[in-house]
């Protein structure tokens, strides 16, 4: 049975926001934060810390605000929800509910988007080095397959003609851009010639249906300046008799955690190596206040000149190209917050504090990225606390010296106490459970899934 909760009166808990990188919020999300922190405290000491609670209106949200613009632009377009960046099994039924495919990278990822109703032709296979028995689960599902290299364009023409009865591989040829020429992903000039070439004998074991490329970053000229280079081999395909359709340009598109001027001043002014406990600055960051949205980004990309006098939008339509898109982080935007319990607090002989909490940095993190998650949390007092106003970083409850949550020194108005919760604000893209693990024998943290029943009233239920 899910836990429904109202609002609730308590004097004793208090929520404290942030003053530097204060965390934008969907609306829904602060307002809960706001009016219901004593039930915070009570799904904690029922379901653990850390605990995870996702917001599926969120991942509706996004994703209708990126297909709002590819309507106003009039191309035709496909979506395809990065699966990897969060393993929520409610945001894939958000993706089956709204029609729009999954982006898969392993059969389980396979197994997760079908579970959760998404069609096999909605499905889009990324990644370099696929299985036997992925490979042969996507050409049953009839799903597109994006093809890395030669290599795996051969195993799956091995596989396609050993099927009893035949079957074709649906794909699309992963381009290496000139951008990125060091990569280990996609195929360079004569790689892509060569499987074009081939393609033009398999007919009957392929349906070959256009082109990819995926760069890493966030800048929307890169994706110009490529999808530009990917034009002149759908020409080459034209030449030789093959009729593709789609254009993937992958994901990347950015969204933002902080105002853009709030944090433009952080990175001037208070991302010094004395602003972190070990006196160490992230070599980069994510762009978590940069200055465009998804929608604006998108729209950016769909304006810039194909050619002179021709936009990326006018180029799709006048060719007849579907523009498929990947976007994984964008669109899980808002879409969950990670609530830890505090242990203690401890001073160090450097005057430092450090603020301990049940839960590990592998909850909410950058790591994977050699960075930090560069947003306050939210501190919600479960008594009242006296005013105390201390600096200090945050750290897990293993015993690695680099198990730490926040690096930075960041500043509290009142000293948490035992008991009382620290929020990490929008961690459904990779922070939350990229790199999750039971460290230690501790339980994977519980993710719960909120639905808003009527105005004031949440209920929650395991997420699966």
């Amino acid at each position: 049975m899910p836990n429904v909760s109202t609002p609730i009166s308590n004097n004793r808990t208090k929520v404290h926001q942030p003053t530097l990188l204060t965390p934008l919020l969907d609306p829904a999300i602060g307002q809960f934060i706001h009016d219901h922190s004593q039930r915070l405290i009570e799904l904690v000491s029922q379901h653990g810390s850390p605990l995870n609670l996702m917001w599926p209106h969120a991942f509706k949200a996004n994703t209708t605000a990126l297909k709002s613009v590819l309507k106003k632009y009039d191309v035709n377009h496909v979506i395809f929800y990065g699966a990897k960046a969060n393993k929520s099994q409610c945001l894939l039924r958000a993706a089956e509910d709204l029609g729009i495919g999954v982006d898969v990278s392993s059969i389980h990822e396979l197994n997760a988007a079908r579970r959760a109703g998404t069609p096999g032709a909605l499905l889009c296979a990324t990644g370099p080095a696929k299985t036997a028995v992925f490979h042969r689960a996507l050409v049953e599902a009839g799903s597109l397959i994006c093809v890395d290299s030669l290599e795996e364009f051969a195993h799956l023409k091995a596989l396609v003609k050993a099927t009893r009865p035949p079957l074709q591989a649906r794909v699309l040829l992963r381009y290496r851009p000139q951008s990125c020429l060091a990569s280990r992903f996609g195929m360079g000039t004569d790689d892509l010639l060569e499987c074009l070439r081939q393609l033009t004998e398999e007919g009957e074991h392929f349906h070959f249906e256009g082109f990819h490329f995926h760069l890493g970053g966030y800048g929307y000229e890169t994706r110009v300046q490529a999808f530009r280079e990917v034009t002149a081999f759908v020409e080459a395909a034209h030449e030789m008799g093959l009729t593709p359709s789609m254009i993937d340009m992958g994901g990347g598109l950015p969204i933002r955690y902080v105002d853009p001027e709030t944090y433009n001043s952080f990175l001037q002014n208070d991302n010094k190596p004395g602003h972190y406990y070990n006196h160490s600055v992230p070599e980069s960051f994510y762009p978590y206040g940069g200055s465009l949205t998804a929608s604006q980004w998108l729209e950016f990309f769909l304006e810039s000149d194909h050619s002179p006098g021709r936009s990326i939008a006018n180029y799709l339509k006048s060719r007849n190209i579907t523009l498929s898109l990947q976007p994984g982080r964008s669109l899980v935007d808002q879409a969950a917050i990670s609530v830890f319990r505090v242990t203690r607090t401890k001073k160090l002989a450097d005057n430092k504090t450090v603020i301990f909490v049940e839960g590990s940095s592998f909850s909410a993190c950058e790591t994977w990225f050699a960075s930090e998650y560069l947003v306050d949390p939210i501190l919600i007092s479960a008594t009242q606390s006296p005013h105390n106003p201390t600096q200090a970083y945050i750290a897990g409850h293993s015993c690695l010296d680099d198990d730490v949550i926040s690096y930075r020194l960041i500043n509290f108005e009142y000293l948490p106490q035992p008991g009382d919760l620290l929020i990490y604000a929008n961690t459904a893209g990779y922070q939350m459970d990229l790199l999750e693990n039971e460290f230690h024998r501790h339980p994977l943290p519980r993710r719960l899934m909120a639905t808003c029943c009527t105005q004031g009233h949440y209920a929650f239920s395991p997420d699966c």
